[in-house]
């Protein structure tokens, strides 16, 4: 992507990363894919654990929000999930480009890196967990206040389920 993080429609530019959640010597994963064109997060998976089938099963509920004639580019860090054979398959399999980050590059996956650093200080940081359970459950909540209820001034002050749905930004018949 040469860090061009912009889109002029919906579902063509992706980008996904894995984060952890540290809490009480437990931890959490989350896997979730961002759509660039209004930063909404079209899908995500939680797990106690950072083994493939989380960011297999991310990929999954990623793939099902796509119509047939859509292959967006899917960017990403080089972390071993994304090297894996079978998730390079699963791509390829239906039609989507795969592009990584530089080794060592951080700002090659920015947008990803900001709506971590905007969940965990909106959310994990100023709140108290009891289990990873109610962390897991607050996510979920989150990542849906986040995509409808949220606002973003460079989306004109509407939410990226707003911007997306907007009858001007439908793509051409």
């Amino acid at each position: 992507m040469q860090r061009k993080f912009s889109a002029d429609r919906a579902n063509r530019k992706w980008v996904t990363d894995v984060t952890e959640f540290s809490l009480a010597g437990d931890k959490l994963y989350l896997s979730p894919v961002m759509d660039l064109y209004n930063g909404e997060i079209v899908a995500f998976e939680t797990a106690r654990r950072p083994r493939f089938k989380l960011v297999d099963n991310m990929l999954t509920k990623a793939l099902a929000r796509l119509d047939e004639n859509e292959r967006p580019i899917l960017h990403s860090d080089q972390g071993w999930q994304y090297q894996m054979p079978a998730f390079q398959r699963r791509l390829e399999a239906r039609g989507l480009a795969q592009s990584m980050s530089r080794k060592g590059n951080c700002l090659d996956n920015a947008p990803m890196e900001s709506f971590f650093a905007i969940l965990k200080s909106e959310l994990f940081h100023p709140e108290r967990f009891e289990t990873v359970q109610n962390l897991d459950n607050a996510i979920e909540h989150y990542i849906d206040y986040y995509n409808h209820r949220r606002i973003k001034l460079k989306l004109k002050g509407l939410t990226p389920v707003q911007y997306r749905n907007q009858p001007l930004n439908l793509p051409a018949q």
